[in-house]
C-alpha cells in the first residue's frame, strides 16, 4: 500500500464486495473504505445474488482450492459470533452420477481434514433421513456423497448484518446506481460516476457488480473511448429459476432437519439441481436445471448478456416454463411426495459466470486503480467469510502465485461445454408467447 492514505470505492453490495470491505476496513481501520449500490443493503428485495432466503454452504468440491476455502470459510461460521447465527449444519445430500464423491473424500484427505462424510450406495442412501429423498430420480447415480458438516445459511440476513457491522467499522454505503467509469489523462481509474449525475473518487475502484459488469464496462468503454474495458467472452451473466413452497405444521414436521438435496449431474446433462431445507418461515427452495443468458444489443452492433434493463431485473416475473422447471426439480427430488405442493415463489436470480466456474479477483489490465472481485458463478456466497481476505490481498499483490493465476482477468480459459453450470439457453426462448388476435 502506499504511504498516502488510500481510498476505496467498492462497486457492488453482494458477498463479494461487502466481504471485501469488511477486510478492508478490518485491517485498515483509517482508509476510506466506500460501498456503492443500487439498492439499500436494508431494503426488502434486492437484485444482488446473494440476497436471497438461503444459499448453500458445503465444501464439497472436485476442485481441491475450493475445497479448502470452503473448509476455512465454515471455520468462520462454526466459529465468529457475526456468522454463527447464520449457519445452519443440516447436511448434504448429493447424488453423483460421476466420481464426485470420491474427489471430495480424496480433497479432504490430502487437506487433512475429518469430517463427517461418506460415500454411500444408493440402496443404503435412500433410507436415510427417514426416507425423505427414497423417491428422488436415481437414474445413473453411482453413490450418494453424505457430509453431515455441510448446510445452509440465511443469506439475505447474514448479508445485512455483516454489512451493517462493517459501517459500524467505518465503511460508508452509498445507494445509487452506477452509470460509467470515470478515469484521468493517463487512463487511470479515477471513481464512478452514479446514474444521478454524481462522481465519486477514490485511489482503488474495485468492481463486484456480478452480472452488471459486462454491460458497466461495455458503456464505459464508450464513454472513454478505451476499448480493452470491455469484458468480452471472460464474463457472461446468466440467470436461473428458484422457486418456493409453504410446508403444511404436519409436512414441516417431517422436512425441518434434512440435508440440502443435491442432484449432480455431467456437463453432457447440464447444471446441478438442489433442494434447500426450510426457512423458519415454513419454505422449501429449489433451484432449477436451466441457466440462460439475456443477449441484446448493449451499443450499436455490441450484442452481450445482461439482465433485463428493469431497476429489479425483472426477478419476480417468471414465465410459465421457468416455473416448469421448479417443478421439474420438485419431482426429480420428492417424487410423490411433493405433488400436491402449491409453488408459491419464484424468483429469477442473475451472477456473473466464467467459462471455467472460477472467480475473478484480479487487477483490470486495462487501467490502473481498476480491480475486478467477481464472478460468484452461483456458488461464490459459500465463501463469504473469507473472500474478502483474497480480494486485500490481490490489491497488495500478496495473493499466491496459484490464485493469481486461477483468478486472473487475462487467464487461459477452457470449453465452456466442460462447465455443467455454464448459461445454454437464451431467456428470449423461455418467456411466454403472446398470442395476436388477427383481425
Amino acid at each position: 500500500m502506499t504511504s498516502s492514505k488510500p481510498s476505496y470505492i467498492i462497486v457492488g453490495a453482494g458477498v463479494f464486495g461487502v466481504s471485501t470491505a469488511y477486510h478492508l476496513i478490518k485491517k485498515y481501520p483509517d482508509a476510506s473504505v466506500t460501498i456503492v449500490d443500487r439498492d439499500a443493503f436494508d431494503a426488502d428485495s434486492r437484485v444482488a445474488a446473494s440476497w436471497d432466503w438461503n444459499k448453500v454452504v458445503r465444501a464439497d468440491y472436485d476442485d481441491i482450492v475450493y475445497c479448502q476455502l470452503g473448509i476455512e470459510a465454515q471455520d468462520v461460521f462454526r466459529s465468529d459470533p457475526l456468522w454463527k447465527p447464520f449457519f445452519h449444519e443440516t447436511g448434504i445430500y448429493w447424488m453423483c452420477r460421476s466420481e464426485y464423491a470420491q474427489d471430495v473424500l480424496d480433497n479432504y484427505k490430502k487437506l487433512g481434514r475429518k469430517a463427517d462424510l461418506s460415500a454411500v450406495p444408493v440402496d443404503e442412501a435412500r433410507k436415510m433421513y427417514g426416507g425423505l429423498f427414497e423417491d428422488a430420480d436415481y437414474t445413473d447415480v453411482k453413490e450418494v456423497l453424505v457430509n453431515k458438516t455441510s448446510g445452509w445459511a440465511a443469506a439475505g440476513d447474514c448479508l445485512q448484518a455483516v454489512t451493517r457491522k462493517t459501517l459500524d467499522l467505518g465503511a460508508k454505503y452509498v445507494t445509487a446506481e452506477v452509470a460509467t467509469l470515470q478515469f484521468d489523462d493517463n487512463g487511470r481509474c479515477r471513481g464512478v460516476k452514479t446514474k444521478g449525475g454524481d462522481v465519486l473518487t477514490a485511489s482503488h475502484v474495485i468492481l463486484s457488480t456480478g452480472a452488471y459488469t459486462p454491460k458497466l464496462l461495455e458503456l464505459s468503454a464508450k464513454s472513454s473511448n478505451m476499448n480493452d474495458l470491455r469484458a468480452g467472452p471472460r464474463i457472461v451473466a446468466g440467470g436461473i429459476t428458484t422457486g418456493m413452497t409453504k410446508l403444511d405444521d404436519k409436512s414441516y414436521e417431517r422436512f425441518a432437519a434434512m440435508p440440502v438435496g443435491v442432484q449432480g449431474y455431467t456437463a453432457k446433462q447440464g447444471p446441478f439441481i438442489g433442494s434447500l431445507p426450510p426457512t423458519k418461515d415454513k419454505e422449501l427452495k429449489w433451484w432449477g436445471q436451466t441457466i440462460f443468458k439475456n443477449t441484446r444489443e448493449i451499443l450499436p452492433g455490441r450484442y452481450i448478456s445482461m439482465p433485463p434493463a428493469e431497476p429489479d431485473y425483472a426477478q419476480w416475473k417468471v414465465s410459465g416454463k421457468l416455473k416448469e422447471d421448479i417443478d421439474y426439480a420438485n419431482h426429480v427430488f420428492y417424487g410423490k411426495k411433493g405433488a400436491n405442493w402449491k409453488m408459491e415463489k419464484h424468483r429469477i436470480c442473475w451472477d456473473a459466470f466464467t467459462t471455467s466456474a472460477d472467480f475473478i479477483i484480479s487487477p483490470h489490465s486495462a487501467s490502473k486503480g481498476l480491480y475486478v472481485a467477481t464472478c460468484g458463478n452461483f456458488h461464490g456466497w459459500k465463501f463469504f467469510p473469507v473472500l474478502g481476505k483474497y480480494v486485500v490481498q490481490m490489491l497488495e499483490g500478496s495473493l499466491s502465485p496459484e490464485l493469481t493465476e486461477k483468478w486472473a482477468w487475462d487467464r487461459e480459459r477452457p470449453d465452456p461445454a466442460l462447465n455443467p453450470d455454464w448459461p445454454r439457453a437464451e431467456m428470449k426462448d423461455l418467456l411466454d408467447q403472446v398470442r395476436t388476435s388477427r383481425l
